[in-house]
């Protein structure tokens, strides 16, 4: 199946690629699920990774269409059952899309507000989803001397926009089946990973039957904050010097509604879930 279309001119592939993943797959989702740590955590069995990582200063990526190209090359050799793919809305639509055809998956969203600080609204603090109790970084709550109470209205402004961007783009379409099937969530990059966190713990209680994260570039460190939630994460590069997820691409435009609109019905017209 073809990818959908959103990229341009070539640029060269990644340069480092990583998989980090359970020594053993689970049963269920019923525990705790455990992902390998992260680069520098030294040899353990079951983790593939090459050579040469560490700080870029150049692109990585063409856009969001290549990265999910790779990504899904990656995911095709792990024997998914079923898979469903889910994407973090908006910027990791365009990269699961791509995915989602190469697997032959249906395409669903995943929504998650972050939750910024009150003078720093692009630091993230803590994120919430539409339905689920918000999650977060108490270091940092601790740090800035606030508690969960302070940013109630916060929490109740960005569920309110997750609530908003559920409907606007699912629409009457009913959300996909989770229970049972192995579960992808995709985004553009890890940064602080409070978002993914707030899908994977969300995503875990419709008990899915594995729990993948598929990023094209991560921060390690939010790689290792994420290892009990999920059975892998697979991640393309994972840099030593992270900084900003923009900077991993040569594209990098912002997504719009409408075009993670059309995303969902492309693939809800190719394959129904």
């Amino acid at each position: 199946m073809t990818c959908p279309r959103a990229g341009a001119r070539g640029f060269p592939p990644p340069r480092a690629g990583a998989l980090f993943h359970r020594d053993s797959r689970p049963s269920g989702m019923g525990g705790p699920a455990g992902c390998l740590a992260g680069p520098g955590a030294g040899s353990r069995p079951g983790v593939d990774r090459n050579r040469g990582m560490g700080a870029s200063t150049v692109s990585v990526f063409r856009d969001r269409r290549q990265a999910g190209e790779q990504l899904a090359e990656k995911l095709r050799g792990r024997g998914l059952d079923d898979p469903v793919v889910l994407a973090l809305p908006r910027g990791g639509v365009p990269v699961a899309s791509c995915i989602a055809a190469k697997l032959n998956a249906p395409l669903d969203i995943a929504v998650v507000r972050k939750i910024g600080a009150p003078h720093n609204p692009e630091a993230a603090i803590g994120a919430v989803t539409a339905e689920g109790d918000p999650l977060f970084d108490r270091g940092v709550l601790a740090w800035l001397r606030l508690e969960e109470s302070d940013l109630a209205h916060m929490v109740a402004t960005e569920r309110a926009e997750a609530r908003r961007r559920v409907a606007a783009y699912r629409g009457d379409r009913p959300a996909t089946r989770i229970e049972g099937r192995d579960a992808v969530v995709v985004d553009d990059g890890l940064a602080t990973g409070m978002s993914a966190r707030a899908a994977l713990t969300d995503l875990r209680d419709r008990r899915p039957a594995s729990l993948t994260l598929a990023v094209p570039a991560c921060s390690a460190d939010a790689v290792r904050s994420l290892a009990g939630l999920c059975d892998a994460i697979v991640c393309l590069h994972t840099p030593g010097e992270f900084r900003a997820v923009s900077l991993w691409y040569e594209h990098f435009p912002q997504v719009s509604d409408d075009e993670v609109q059309h995303f969902l019905h492309q693939a809800a017209a190719g394959r129904p879930a």
